[in-house]
């Protein structure tokens, strides 16, 4: 491949190092794409209010990708640009499923506002038991029903009992189609978005905003939400930490996050 006209990161497993840091040698890789004007990207699972501490650590603020492609936040003006929403009716409709599927599953909804600390909006709302998978929760406790009152941008599904895997694969046999399944770690969660939106969509836009080709793109990635971005960018790069299914898909497997994989990939064409 020739040199990319955009670079694009997921975040967890494989732009941070095993510490959830930026290493100097990966922030100077990206600081070499940059003094080269080629633009780099987040595409992360993570909702916009937790971008903050990764722009923190690359001193600039790439445009971000964020909730597996729902949303797309701007960091250096806080502003949410776009978000594709679940509807209340297909929240309540794959509610139901998840409750039948997964006997002691608990639900939660992550949505959005204006902006990443938008007051007006609860970011994350559960219903009571639901059994967190990320340490420190910013979430507000709701009743059941108003877990599924608002629209979201996703809807996540928790059984601390299972993998995430088994709960996808349990889920897809009546979910399928209907809505986007994904995950992001194997620790019993697993993510649904409206249909069609994926990282792959998300980053998709962000590119034709900037008029590069699919072709162009060189994509990282590390866990089963990164599978479309990987199979859609010219060069899709799973980590050697990498879950199965993204080493699957990828073109290239790079060394892993905690050995600086991402900029082992980029000193090719920039150092």
């Amino acid at each position: 491949m020739q040199p990319p006209q955009l670079v694009a990161s997921d975040v967890d497993g494989t732009l941070l190092d095993g510490t959830d840091r930026v290493s100097p040698r990966t922030r100077a890789a990206i600081e070499a794409v940059r003094a080269r004007g080629v633009p780099f990207v987040l595409v992360t699972g993570r909702p916009p209010r937790w971008i903050a501490p990764v722009v923190d650590q690359l001193g600039f603020a790439p445009m971000a990708v964020c909730a597996n492609g729902a949303v797309l936040y701007d960091p250096a003006t806080d502003e949410v640009v776009s978000a594709q929403l679940l509807p209340v009716e297909l929240l309540r409709e794959v509610a139901d499923v998840a409750e039948r599927l997964l006997p002691g599953c608990g639900l939660a909804a992550e949505r959005v506002g204006r902006s990443a600390h938008d007051d007006a909006t609860p970011q994350f709302v559960a219903a009571p038991g639901y059994v967190h998978a990320w340490l420190n929760p910013d979430d507000v406790e709701v009743e059941d029903h108003l877990v599924l009152a608002e629209p979201a941008v996703k809807l996540l599904v928790r059984h601390p009992e299972m993998t995430s895997g088994s709960m996808a694969a349990a889920l897809r046999v009546e979910l399928d189609g209907l809505v986007d399944l994904t995950w992001s770690t194997d620790n019993g969660l697993v993510e649904l978005a409206a249909p069609g939106v994926t990282k792959a969509s998300g980053l998709s836009a962000v590119a034709h905003t900037l008029a590069v080709p699919a072709s162009h793109v060189v994509a990282f990635g590390d866990m089963p939400n990164d599978v479309p971005m990987l199979r859609w960018a010219g060069l899709g790069v799973a980590m050697g930490n990498a879950h199965p299914d993204a080493l699957a898909v990828a073109d290239e497997v790079a060394p892993p996050n905690t050995q600086d994989g991402v900029a082992q990939v980029l000193e090719r064409w920039w150092s």
